[in-house]
């Protein structure tokens, strides 16, 4: 081998160890964030409504949480009170006292189907010990074609999925860095325009194609367009500072930690430690609370994940420019493209 091989071998080697390393490190946490939080899903503190003064559901809950943790009863002043509490997802189901001597629970199985049947079925036992008969109302039901309540996470999966793959499509083939604000502002437009069309891919595929939610074809499209454009400014914005590099790091927020964190495929009480309120923050969590609220509650509850996808845009938008006007600019002089053609992997040259 003469000295150039073992001046190449020099130079990559280490770059690709520590890239395998990473990798490892990667695919560890994955394994260990889906398993555990996943391997054994146990609820605790599921919300349940209750009207004030009504004594008869009230000793009800009363006596289950003496013996279980998995509810957690909430108070309201009226019933109508806590209507306003299951529409706005406030709690998965709502106890009172009904016809005959017996219990009403009115649940809302759209919020999580997991919880609701918990609840269904904690509440079922204990009053099937004291001979109390319960009558189950579902108020918000989730669609036939979809009766595990599924389809809102593995739908928000694609989106971020898409929104982080097309920002690192980018970054690998003009650059991780734009060079100028105004190639940064290209870049925004494009992703701006990806975004929109894979949000009318996802709503044409669960609606005309799968006939899940045929009717609701446009506010899919417009959620969806703003969960890819979340997840693609947030990428870009990590990548803009790190490089590829920082390609692992969107990977572990938005997939490892993001996807078992965003109360999509267990209602986030049955979550340990932090990932319980992952969903209030993180981008998988928020699209997945905005499709449920917009989709099956008429936009009850839909302002704080709206906003907060639209606060992780513009986050993003504004750390890809400044990424641009720091390191971008900072990096151009010394640019190899001065002396060779075509994109650096760390800078845009287009």
């Amino acid at each position: 081998m003469d000295k150039e091989s073992h001046g190449t071998a020099r130079d990559w080697a280490p770059r690709s160890i520590g890239l395998l390393l990473g990798t490892l490190v990667l695919a560890t946490a994955f394994i260990a964030a889906y398993v555990g939080a996943l391997h054994q899903p146990t609820p605790r503190d599921l919300p349940i409504g209750v009207v004030s003064g009504d004594q008869r559901a009230q000793a009800t809950l009363d006596a289950v949480r003496g013996q279980t943790t998995i509810l957690k009863a909430v108070g309201y002043d009226d019933p109508a009170a806590a209507e306003h509490g299951l529409l706005s997802r406030a709690v998965y189901a709502v106890l009172s006292t009904g016809s005959d001597n017996g219990l009403l629970l009115t649940v809302a199985s759209a919020s999580g189907p997991s919880a609701t049947s918990a609840i269904k079925e904690v509440l079922g036992t204990a009053t099937g010990r004291t001979g109390t008969p319960l009558q189950i109302v579902d108020k918000v039901p989730v669609t036939p074609a979809d009766p595990r309540g599924v389809v809102p996470f593995y739908l928000n999966v694609g989106y971020v999925l898409g929104g982080y793959l097309a920002s690192t499509v980018l970054g690998i083939s003009a650059g991780t860095t734009p060079r100028t604000a105004r190639r940064a502002g290209l870049r925004i437009a494009a992703l701006a325009v990806y975004s929109v069309l894979l949000g009318i891919a996802g709503a044409v595929v669960v609606g005309p194609v799968l006939d899940i939610w045929h009717h609701d074809v446009p506010t899919i499209a417009a959620i969806g367009a703003l969960a890819v454009f979340a997840a693609a400014m947030f990428a870009s914005a990590i990548q803009g500072w790190l490089g590829v590099a920082g390609t692992a790091l969107v990977i572990l927020l938005l997939v490892v930690l993001g996807n078992p964190g965003s109360g999509g495929i267990y209602a986030p009480e049955f979550l340990p430690g932090v990932l319980r309120g992952m969903h209030r923050w993180n981008i998988p969590g928020l699209a997945n609370d905005l499709t449920k609220a917009a989709v099956y509650f008429d936009w009850r509850s839909a302002g704080w994940p709206a906003a907060a996808l639209g606060i992780w845009t513009v986050l993003g938008g504004l750390g890809l420019i400044s990424a641009s006007l720091v390191r971008g600019r900072r990096a151009a002089p010394s640019s190899p493209e001065a002396t060779h053609p075509g994109p650096s992997p760390d800078r845009d040259g287009g």
